[in-house]
Order: structure tokens, then sequence, then C-alpha cells
């Protein structure tokens, strides 16, 4: 099986009600239990490298072990470009075969986002990929990218309507008190915001820093309209966690597979967590 767009997914997700998990791959180890927890639960799923999985990894790799591992599951994988932040690096990763790209342009004015985002869509959709845009700003680190609490900013309903009008991305990822990293008390959802944007657009929803939301905040906004739920954190915290136990156990152990091994296993068992929390299991 090769790489699904990402849009035919949440299209579906939009028929049946439910989110399908994105999660981000870093190494071999979490592309494997990517796959592997989508098969176990029978659920779609959809691969993300970041910018700084690409800068780390080499595109090269991670669009050979990504294609490998979708070559050979059971259920549909797409491979998704996660905030991306300028037309060239989208172009690299369209000529390496992704099947859906974010281009993040929420640092810029609204019309320069709007520019940005269509220049995006021209290049991509006559070849299939679809594409996710940002409008607000989430707050907190992901690999290159930094939003502080005081430059953190919401989604306007009335912007994310002239937004989707203006540009017909397939989704659109908004702001509405999730974050980014480790959260460091319980994050509040502004669900009446995500009520209004829903109201007002017709695409999939993306909620991103979800890794410390509760499960049932997350699947509330998934009840609202929510189809694509981002999980990164969560995943780096139980894989380098199980690596830990490893070492701490047996602190000369040299052989890699025996701390990644359980690591992979760890991660398998998050990804299966959040699957069902998103209502994907059995969608495949």
């Amino acid at each position: 099986m090769t790489f699904v767009p990402v849009d035919f997914l949440l299209k579906e997700a939009m028929k049946g009600n439910y989110a399908v998990g994105a999660f981000n791959c870093n190494n071999m180890e979490i592309v494997q239990a990517i796959v592997r927890a989508a098969e176990e639960e029978n659920a779609p799923v959809i691969m993300q490298a970041s910018q700084g999985a690409i800068k780390y990894a080499g595109i090269g790799f991670i669009t050979a072990m990504a294609r490998e591992a979708a070559a050979n599951a059971k259920v549909p994988v797409a491979l998704h470009l996660d905030h991306g932040t300028s037309f060239d690096q989208v172009m690299q990763c369209l000529r390496n075969g992704f099947s859906g790209v974010m281009i993040d342009g929420s640092k810029h004015p609204l019309e320069e986002n709007i520019a940005l985002t269509r220049q995006v869509i021209a290049a991509a959709r006559p070849i299939g990929v679809s594409v996710e845009a940002e409008l607000g700003k989430i707050g907190g680190t992901e690999d290159d990218i930094t939003v502080s609490e005081r430059e953190a900013m919401f989604t306007d309903p009335a912007e994310a309507k002239y937004f989707v009008e203006q540009t017909g991305v397939d989704s659109l990822a908004v702001a509405i008190g999730t974050a980014h990293g480790q959260y460091k008390g319980e994050p509040k959802l502004d669900f009446e915001r995500l009520k209004k944007i829903v109201s007002m657009v017709d695409i999939p929803i993306v909620l991103h820093g979800s890794s410390g939301v509760p499960g049932e905040a997350v699947q509330e906004a998934i009840a609202l309209g929510v189809r694509k739920v981002n999980i990164d954190t969560n995943i780096r915290e139980a894989f380098v966690a199980a690596c830990r136990k490893v070492l701490d156990t047996d602190s000369r152990e040299i052989d890699p597979r025996k701390v990644l091994g359980p690591a992979r296993e760890a991660a398998v068992e998050v990804i299966r967590e959040k699957i069902r929390i998103f209502g994907s299991s059995g969608k495949a």
C-alpha cells in the first residue's frame, strides 16, 4: 500500500464523526510503532515529519522508512509534513512523495498567510497532495518553532471563514488553548470558539499540541468537529522513559536493540490508546 492522501482520510473521518491520529516520527522504531499500533487497532493513520525530524534524519531516510512501513501495512497510511514554514521546504516534501503538507504561515499577517497558502496549494493540488494551514498561534515549542505564551493567539472564527474562502485549503489547524510540548498545568480548551469555527467553515479542523490534553477534552473537541489530532510529546515521553528504565536496570547494556526495542513497545501502547480515544479504531 502506498501513501494515502491526508484529505481522503479526513473526509472519511468527517463522515464517521471521528478523528485520525497524526503521530510524529523521528526514527525507525517510532515509524514501526505508528504503523503497528494502527494495524492492531485497524485504524487509518497519519505519520508526520516535522522540520526537526527532517533535519535530524534527512528527508531521504524519513521518506524511505515511511514508504517501507506503508508498503507493508494492512491499514491506510499517509505521510504528512508537520509545520512547514517555507515554500521551498514544502516543495522538497512534494518531490519526495509526501501525501500531505502543512504550511504554517501563522507568524505572518493574515493576507501574507493567505498568499503563502495559495502558493502551496497551487503546487500541491495538481499532484493530489492535500494542504493543511494554520490560523492563530499555538503556544509552546516543537522542534525549531517556539511561540511564547505572550505571542500565542486564539483563532478568530470570522478570520477562519475568510481564510478558508480565500485559500480553499483542505484542512485548518486552529488555536483554541492547546500548546506544543509538555504542559505546566491542565489545558483549558475554548469549546465555544471551536463550535463557532466549525459552524463557519466546511473543512476538517486540526488540533495541534494534544499530548497533554485529557482524553475527555479531546473527545469533546472531536464531537464538535475536530478530524485530525496531532501527537508527539506523549510518544517521546514513553519512548525515552522506556530507554531509561532499561539503562537504569543495567547500566552496562550496550546492545541498542535491547534499549530501543522496549521503547518501541512503549510507543505502540501510547499510540494505540490515542487511537481509541480518537474513535478511529476499526475505521480502516
